[in-house]
């Protein structure tokens, strides 16, 4: 056992830090930035640790509202209170809100080419695919989960399936299937 002192906790130096790192968090992101947002959080900045940003994203996504949002406000609030999520939030929106504004002109202007309709297709496959990559990376995450790590597998699988190949509705699957493990989680915990 070590007796040198563990090193300090990364933690983001100022608000301007929070802007800035979540502003080049939302210029990475199309489609989504959930599998930056770790990657940056966790790996790069390690301002949180992968249970700590599944604990986050978890509560992030039953809160209303966009789950990115949500988690950056966590985040912001975390090491800065109401200002540091409002900074992570500005940072998040700012920019890339500019952006939409220009695109939407833009598109209206070339909607009918057909290298913008491919150009979106190519877009959203990579989508997609970043999504995917990261739920493969949050797995060693299930390992203190209450459900098991194989049960909580056996659960996406069934929620790809209904969704993907059955073509249920997603609302209702995800209140079956969320009911069905929350009382297995309930009953392992009580």
């Amino acid at each position: 056992m070590s007796t040198e002192p563990q090193p300090a906790r990364a933690r983001p130096t100022s608000l301007a830090d929070i802007f800035f790192s979540f502003t080049v968090l939302a210029l990475q992101g199309f489609g989504g930035v959930v599998a930056i947002v770790q990657r940056e959080m966790v790996e790069r900045k390690r301002w949180l640790t992968n249970e700590e940003f599944v604990e986050d994203w978890a509560v992030a996504q039953i809160m209303p509202g966009p789950n990115v949002i949500n988690l950056c406000l966590m985040i912001g609030n975390r090491y800065f209170g109401l200002p540091g999520a409002l900074m992570a939030l500005a940072g998040l929106l700012m920019i890339p809100l500019i952006i939409v504004l220009l695109m939407a002109v833009a598109y209206a202007q070339f909607a009918q080419h057909p290298g913008v309709a491919g150009a979106l297709r190519g877009m959203s496959a990579v989508t997609s695919g970043l999504i995917f990559a990261t739920g493969l990376k949050l797995v060693p995450a299930l390992r203190n989960h209450p459900l098991t790590r194989r049960l909580a597998l056996l659960f996406s699988a069934l929620c790809f399936v209904c969704v993907a190949l059955l073509k249920l509705p997603l609302v209702y699957v995800l209140l079956g299937l969320g009911a069905i493990s929350w009382a297995l989680v309930f009953r392992k915990l009580k």
